[in-house]
């Protein structure tokens, strides 16, 4: 009966809060990173496209890192994020709002993928949102790590 109480109280308000934890209204840099309290965090386990990556749908290139970029600014709107910065690190967090994660958020969506390294935890979303043709699946894009790796 508790734990029922609990899920339910977690999934109504979120998660709970630590000490460590920042939360305020948002400013959105790009589709992975935002600031909360004047501090700049990375979304954790998630890469979206540059602000400066061109993807193609019908034959036709858009700039799917801004688009990226506003989709994370749609799943925060008119909300406060909390933002819990992951354990040996300053600047990479997990990020929620509304009571749900915004790297979920994104790779549902299909605007940021998994990290190859986090990839089992978000595979089955990612699954969903390519066969669902969401976001990025819905043409032809370079994975945003292979297209940094090619501008240097």
């Amino acid at each position: 009966m508790l734990r029922s109480v609990l899920i339910a109280a977690c999934l109504l308000t979120g998660p709970p809060a630590f000490a460590a934890d920042i939360t305020g209204a948002p400013t959105i840099i790009d589709g992975e990173t935002l600031e909360v309290g004047g501090k700049r965090f990375t979304l954790w386990g998630i890469d979206a496209p540059d602000p400066r990556q061109t993807c193609i749908i019908r034959r036709r290139d858009y700039n799917c890192g801004r688009i990226s970029t506003t989709a994370l600014m749609d799943l925060v709107a008119g909300v406060n994020v909390t933002c819990r910065p992951v354990k040996g690190t300053t600047n990479v967090a997990r990020c929620y709002a509304g009571g749900y994660e915004l790297s979920e958020g994104m790779i549902h969506t299909g605007w940021a993928l998994a990290m190859p390294r986090d990839h089992a935890r978000f595979a089955p979303i990612e699954k969903k949102a390519a066969a669902a043709r969401r976001g990025l699946w819905q043409g032809e894009f370079v994975m945003p790590w292979d297209w940094r790796a090619a501008q240097k």
